[in-house]
């Protein structure tokens, strides 16, 4: 078998399985629609209101359910069948698209309107999120998890490199309606695949009966591993601060580089994209993540972004993001891996909805928070603060890394 073989084997290696290859296939159509939908909205937001506080609003409206209520979420999927939860999470995902796509048509749409539907969007990605991750590992099992949730965050990231530079020819020829109307049809594809599904080819996965403390045990359960521990306080703060992409980089196009058409923001968001499928398709082929390896793609992220804020044109922009998505890419893939495989079947969905809370649910406290940042100094600075807490972040886990291991090599030696 010739080198390139082995490396497209190894690292496509969860499509081989039938019913991981439907999903992502659905899930391809699906995510650029939804990419569509981001783009469109944070536009719609500045074409109302032009506040950088108020876009920060609408965004961490869509994640304030998964700050508040997360490992509900997550103790939903590990009580019922998740392929079930999926079938109304997606139906209503669409359904909310297409209402906002119809507020828009009408002229009935205000900012309060993208408010109350970026919440209901919140609310059924409360479900949607736990589920979607815990029904991996019941797609292709154990041997194929990394690499199927490496793959899954491609085809995420292969969504924002389609959907933006769509959204943005759809927002200069017809307006933004039509991107929230694409994204309402996109679901029918994840619903198509999840129909023709075998359900016997789903590797079993243990659900758990209905008791008190369940919650409370998922979260002293995490705090009990220190991989677990130390993952989700990595995510948790560097979701915070720096993935705050939809309030930073059309403050970016729009006030730090001047551009008035949609178009420049929408090459952004591609550029971030095109670097993520690179990460991603790296964390594919590698077997195993290791916590060294996420420490040093926390690091390389932070740098790229830092070189992103400094870049002196939006040309400088682009070319800097591709390398800060591919870096963010791997870090999240990397971080979701890790807590998959060392987490308990009847623990997995609490233990991803955490990793949800963390990584999405802290976005209501982020994307606010930098966008009162922004509002005060610049997209600069915003993007500023978001790598220096990532540089940060990755050498604490370093440190961490390092201190565990001396007390490994001295707990052998004593």
């Amino acid at each position: 078998m010739s080198a390139a073989r082995r490396f497209s084997s190894k690292t496509f290696a969860a499509l081989s399985v039938r019913n991981f290859r439907l999903y992502f296939i659905g899930q391809l159509i699906s995510v650029s629609g939804t990419w569509m939908q981001s783009v469109a909205q944070g536009w719609l937001v500045l074409q109302l209101t032009g506040s950088s506080v108020d876009l920060g609003f609408a965004v961490a409206l869509q994640y304030v359910p998964m700050l508040l209520l997360g490992s509900y979420g997550g103790l939903v999927a590990d009580r019922h069948e998740k392929r079930r939860i999926l079938y109304f999470t997606q139906i209503s995902a669409g359904l909310l698209a297409l209402v906002l796509g119809l507020m828009v048509t009408t002229h009935h749409v205000s900012v309060n309107v993208v408010y109350v539907l970026a919440l209901l969007l919140g609310i059924v990605n409360l479900f949607d999120n736990p589920a979607r991750q815990a029904f991996v590992q019941e797609m292709v099992g154990h041997d194929l998890i990394t690499n199927a949730v490496s793959l899954n965050s491609v085809l995420m990231n292969a969504g924002r490199l389609i959907g933006p530079g769509i959204a943005a020819g759809f927002i200069a020829i017809v307006g933004t309606a039509v991107c929230f109307y694409a994204n309402s049809v996109s679901y029918l594809a994840v619903l198509l695949a999840l129909i023709l599904m075998r359900r016997s080819e789903f590797l079993p996965m243990k659900t758990v009966e209905r008791e008190k403390g369940q919650l409370r045990l998922g979260l002293h359960y995490v705090a009990a591993n220190p991989v677990l521990r130390n993952v989700i306080l990595a995510v948790a703060v560097v979701g915070t601060f720096a993935y705050n992409f939809t309030v930073t980089l059309p403050l970016l196009t729009r006030h730090t580089f001047h551009q008035t058409s949609a178009a420049g923001y929408g090459i952004l968001m591609a550029a971030m994209g095109l670097g993520a499928i690179f990460g991603g398709l790296f964390i594919a082929h590698r077997s195993r993540p290791t916590p060294r390896l996420l420490a040093i793609l926390t690091l390389g992220f932070g740098f790229f972004m830092t070189l992103t804020s400094f870049s002196p044109s939006i040309t400088w922009a682009e070319i800097a993001l591709v390398p800060t998505g591919a870096f963010s890419l791997a870090f999240v893939a990397t971080a979701n891996a890790t807590l998959q495989l060392n987490s308990s079947q009847q623990m997995r969905g609490r233990v991803m909805s955490l990793f949800a809370i963390a990584f999405l649910g802290t976005t209501p406290i982020g994307a606010p928070l930098i966008g009162v940042i922004v509002a005060a100094t610049n997209a600069r600075i915003g993007l500023e603060v978001g790598s220096g807490v990532a540089l940060l972040t990755g050498l604490w886990l370093l440190l961490s890394l390092h201190r565990d291991e001396r007390n490994t090599e001295q707990l052998q030696t004593a």
